[in-house]
């Protein structure tokens, strides 16, 4: 069965990513904004104050527990979730604390005891104007609360599922809350999986009521047998103004027909090459796929699943040129590029960053296996980050761990310098001159590092600490206890 942890890298463009601008001083969900790009071009941050030692700890946070979600950022105020069950708001100049919440007294939601046995979030806290909306990893539960004092203004469950979850952060735009809904019945022994279907689901900021959920596959009937997965895992949604439409990517299949399952034995065993893309699924299989949905309706607009046929294409054109407004609406495929290796446990994850010239995202190489750093021709077998050029694929450089770890936590583009963590015990902050690579600050945080930054007012926020969920699969990933603001002075 596929899955889309054991793919390589595959980064593809598609047109649309050349007309958004980002220009927010503020960081107001897990992408920075509606275009899901994680770039900031404002503040005093670039690689000259960098390079001069400029950038230091402001302040840090004492949470108390592991914090792995991108903190979101308004009107001086940091806001983010922490894997003890708490919801914080602290200033953003100083670190004081505005309120702490506990998600479980506040919403009466009870555990599921995935990960931890409180109610949790690890998602970003989305900014709705006067509201802070987040998702509750299991039961699939999206909440609203007000953002001056974090008390509940409406709670929606938008999957029955014991096992369903919200891991993505959402994506707020013109009154409604766009976000993806995934399930951990993946991890069901064979004879129990799975019914779980993936949806996107788009609801009233106000309200919490679902507008529409549109779904990754057929229905099953909530019985065993039929398609199951295909669950939208994470990053956040992003947004085309322009022609109406939401994008999102989708992960694996859990389980398919039986006749789907012999069909792809078949299939695996041939010689020769097929005859498309992927014979054994029908046009309604959205799994491993990007999926643009009408904003309004939700109607799916277009879909491009891209399985291991898809993989062996390189680049299908070079720049959005003449005939560019076709491929906008209809999603064909710019380039893709094999930009490192994959593993179990993914090969980019959480979520790349563009500043409109370059593409970044990490390595995660949970797998161990060497690969070139280019442009030299040295090989490493630890984690590490890349960059192509935005038009054409080429990967422009490659930077390893220099903590000889993994990287699973996402990049974030910061007016030409990308920062990014490590899951190495001492938990390393990078900041690398977006232009060729070199590392050229580093901060140890005391812990591992396994989500990412935001950035605004001159900052960089970002939290430490993973010990729950896949860190026991690692046994040198240590517990963290703080937030930490990086300043220009």
């Amino acid at each position: 069965m596929a899955n889309h942890g054991r793919n390589a890298i595959l980064l593809l463009a598609l047109c649309f990513l050349s007309f958004i601008n980002n220009s927010t001083a503020e960081w107001l969900t897990h992408g920075g904004d509606i275009s899901n790009r994680r770039s900031d071009i404002g503040g005093t941050i670039n690689p000259f104050s960098v390079r001069l030692g400029l950038l230091r700890q402001r302040w840090k946070f004492l949470a108390g527990f592991d914090i792995t979600a991108t903190p979101s950022v308004a009107d001086e105020v940091v806001y983010f979730p922490s894997w003890n069950g708490n919801l914080y708001a602290v200033n953003a100049a100083n670190g004081a604390l505005i309120w702490q919440r506990s998600l479980g007294q506040l919403t009466g939601i009870p555990p599921t005891g995935t990960s931890v046995n409180v109610t949790v979030s690890r998602s970003t806290p989305v900014v709705a104007g006067d509201l802070l909306i987040v998702g509750i990893y299991g039961p699939a539960y999206v909440v609203a609360v007000t953002r001056s004092a974090g008390t509940l203004v409406w709670s929606t469950r938008v999957d029955p599922g014991p096992l369903s979850l919200v891991t993505a952060s959402g994506t707020v735009y013109r009154g409604g809350f766009y976000v993806g809904v995934s399930s951990l019945e993946v991890t069901l022994p064979a004879a129990r999986c799975c019914t779980f279907r993936g949806s996107m689901v788009k609801m009233d900021v106000r309200s919490g009521k679902i507008l529409w959920q549109t779904y990754t596959l057929p229905d099953n009937g909530g019985k065993l047998g039929g398609y199951a997965g295909a669950a939208i895992w994470g990053s956040s949604p992003s947004i085309d103004k322009r022609r109406g439409l939401v994008y999102v990517g989708t992960g694996q299949l859990y389980i398919a027909p039986t006749e789907v399952l012999q069909c792809q034995a078949r299939q695996n065993n041939r010689t020769t090459p097929p005859s498309k893309p992927d014979e054994c699924f029908g046009p309604d299989i959205h799994f491993d796929s990007l999926m643009a949905f009408d904003l309004n309706s939700g109607r799916i607009a277009w879909a491009r699943q891209l399985g291991a046929h898809h993989r062996l294409q390189r680049e299908i054109a070079r720049r959005c040129g003449c005939g560019a407004e076709k491929r906008l609406c209809n999603g064909d495929i710019v380039w893709s590029i094999r930009a490192g290796p994959g593993g179990l446990e993914g090969g980019g994850v959480w979520g790349a960053a563009s500043d409109g010239l370059r593409v970044y995202t990490n390595i995660v190489n949970n797998n161990r296996e060497p690969f070139t750093l280019k442009p030299s021709t040295r090989n490493t077998t630890a984690g590490g980050w890349v960059a192509m050029d935005a038009n054409t694929g080429k990967i422009l450089w490659t930077t390893a761990d220099p903590s000889n770890e993994t990287a699973h936590g996402p990049v974030t583009v910061v007016n030409g310098v990308l920062f990014a963590g490590s899951v190495a015990p001492t938990g390393p902050v990078y900041a690398m001159d977006a232009r060729t690579g070199a590392i050229i600050w580093t901060f140890e945080t005391g812990a591992t590092v396994y989500g990412g930054a935001s950035s605004s007012y001159g900052c960089v926020f970002i939290g430490h600490g993973y010990s729950v969920s896949l860190a026991r699969f690692h046994p040198t990933w240590n517990s963290g206890k703080y937030l930490f603001a990086f300043c220009i002075p």
